[in-house]
């Protein structure tokens, strides 16, 4: 026979399921209770430590506790991304994702240690930048029509140069060779700032970078922008046209960085950390810290960083078997 449900059993009951629940609401409501870490896959001073560093100090502020970057280089960025895919999903351990982490190494290397989207959960869009064509100021080449009706002329001849293969100026190149029915030769560098040197000293007519790298050398007058890969053109070279309006409906490639957190986050610290990004990427403070370089913010949430990351792959995957390279 059930024993009577007597109401000072059903007040112990009930006290002890409060007390069970007390310590996992204060868990929930704690977060966070301690530093975070903000993972950027690139040496400090670059464009993506320029976009993390403001970043990391508005979300230190909005969520009351430190966040630390750390500048993990290495292999295209893959060393950085790996670490965070397998880093504990509790909030704590953030990747500053680029362009290449996410959408061109999938296709640009033989064995990838991480799934850039099953290992991950997307939290907020942050900033892009485009690639831009530039000569040296001295070149005859003044629009990119006469830069396609020489290199027309001169097949496999015209050179142009990059930071290095897989980079977002080499695929920019690439994908650009494809539309206009080019075939120029590539002169990979390792890194901007040696072909940057080789271009201003003629060594090579041509060259494909992101604009926060030409920016300052087109304003002294020694580079020449023929047009800009973003959608539309950009504040700081307002006369220079973009390659779409050049005569290549559609075009567009951006370098671009985001946010992502490993893989099964929970819901509730997702949604806090896409709030306040998304907040941040919004915010006049941001824009005004990345300065006038050519980076912009492009806010956006978690979801439709998910499908702009989907499409990104799958055009990013073009350009690199285009451009027939592949990395170990």
């Amino acid at each position: 026979m059930s024993r009577p449900d007597h109401p000072r059993r059903r007040l112990l009951v009930a006290a002890a399921g409060c007390a069970l629940a007390a310590p996992l609401a204060a868990w929930a409501q704690a977060y966070p209770n301690h530093p975070l870490r903000l993972v950027v896959p690139f040496p400090p001073g670059g464009p993506t430590d320029i976009v993390a560093r403001p970043l990391a100090r508005q979300l230190g502020d909005a969520l009351g506790q430190s966040v630390v970057v750390d500048n993990r280089g290495g292999a295209g960025g893959s060393l950085a991304a790996d670490y965070v895919a397998k880093a504990p999903a509790d909030g704590y351990t953030l990747l500053v994702a680029t362009v290449g982490t996410h959408a061109i190494n999938p296709s640009l290397y033989r064995r990838l240690p991480y799934d850039p989207v099953q290992d991950f959960t997307p939290v907020g869009l942050l900033a892009n930048a485009p690639v831009a064509i530039v000569v040296p100021a001295a070149s005859p080449v003044h629009t990119l029509a006469e830069l396609v009706a020489q290199a027309k002329a001169t097949p496999e001849k015209f050179a142009y140069g990059s930071a290095g293969n897989g980079t977002p100026g080499h695929l920019s190149g690439a994908l650009f060779e494809s539309v206009a029915g080019l075939k120029l030769t590539h002169v990979p560098y390792k890194g901007s700032a040696p072909a940057l040197t080789d271009l201003l000293g003629g060594q090579i007519p041509l060259m494909f970078d992101p604009v926060q790298s030409v920016l300052p050398h087109i304003a002294a007058g020694k580079l020449r922008a023929l047009a800009v890969t973003s959608r539309q053109r950009i504040a700081v070279l307002p006369g220079v046209p973009t390659v779409a309006e050049s005569g290549y409906p559609g075009f567009e490639t951006t370098a671009w960085w985001a946010v992502y957190a490993p893989a099964r986050l929970p819901a509730d610290v997702a949604a806090r950390l896409a709030q306040e990004v998304e907040r941040i990427a919004r915010s006049a403070e941001f824009a005004q810290a990345l300065g006038n370089l050519g980076v912009h913010p492009a806010p956006d949430g978690p979801a439709a960083l998910a499908a702009y990351q989907k499409a990104e792959i799958g055009k990013w995957a073009r350009a690199v078997h285009g451009a027939g390279v592949t990395l170990d």
